[in-house]
């Protein structure tokens, strides 16, 4: 573990720790899984202002797509003032090139400390205790293919995580695909096809790659943390939703209005 992530990750040990300690009383065997979630659940809470700023960064640069394709056809050969038009387009849009990039960077340090805390063995120099306990009999240190094959309840409890993780990844694909619709005004569009559409189509269930890969205590994080990412996505398009329907909705009398006063002003006395 590196010596930058070693502090942060042994302090969130001992966090995790004692709520799991805590929970234990109430719900015994579960409460390192338990631990696990409300752990994951608390700190995505705290980073969801950073989540929805790059939602919001991500909605402006599908936006703004189309109109940066057509400044590198008309000046493609102008590097200088492709730059500057594309400058200009992000100021006026009060916006910039990486809106939606610099707020999951800023995530990354926290994420990782997570993710490094559900898989390595040790924290500190000591065993992490967290990975001997167990959900449904499977120790939460446990690895894919690692005990008795895919028969064993070993396999099966990795097999519902996984199935779990690729029906996040579907949702998420098919959220994002939606966000990017709604922000350009165009139909939810396929993935495409070729090598480029499959990459675009296999890319979302990477996550369920890396928890094959991973300790159960990670994949547990990992469906978590999706899951999370899910529900920002559908809370992000929900009030998307509502700020677009609210100048419509306060348009929508005024017009009706008006075509009653033409109306009424050609009815006979």
């Amino acid at each position: 573990m590196s010596s930058f992530l070693g502090v942060p990750v042994d302090a969130a040990y001992h966090l995790v720790s004692g709520l799991t300690g805590i929970l234990t009383p109430v719900l015994g065997g579960l409460a390192a899984v338990a631990a696990i979630v409300a752990f994951t659940m608390a700190v995505r809470l705290l980073l969801m202002p950073l989540s929805l700023r790059a939602l919001r960064g991500q909605a402006v640069q599908a936006r703004l797509a189309p109109q940066l394709v057509a400044l590198r056809q008309r000046y493609g050969k102008q590097p200088e003032r492709l730059q500057r038009e594309m400058a200009a387009l992000y100021k006026r849009e009060g916006t910039g090139m990486f809106a939606g990039v610099a707020p999951l960077l800023l995530q990354w340090p926290f994420l990782s400390v997570m993710y490094l805390l559900f898989r390595s063995p040790t924290v500190g120099g000591a065993a992490n205790t967290l990975l001997t306990r167990d959900l449904l009999g499977v120790p939460l240190g446990a690895h894919w293919l690692s005990g008795a094959g895919l028969a064993s309840a070993q396999g099966a409890v990795f097999l519902g995580v996984f199935a779990l993780l690729a029906g996040l990844c579907w949702l998420s694909a098919r959220f994002g695909r939606l966000m990017t619709a709604r922000a350009t005004g165009a139909q939810p569009a396929p993935a495409g096809a070729g090598t480029a559409g499959l990459l675009v189509r296999v890319l979302p269930y990477l996550t369920v790659v890396i928890a094959a890969f991973a300790p159960l205590a990670a994949g547990i994080y990992l469906l978590t943390s999706l899951a999370w990412s899910l529900a920002e996505r559908m809370f992000f398009l929900t009030r998307s939703a509502r700020a677009a329907a609210g100048p419509a909705a306060s348009r929508a009398p005024a017009s009706g209005r008006a075509a009653a006063g033409r109306s009424g002003r050609g009815r006979p006395l």
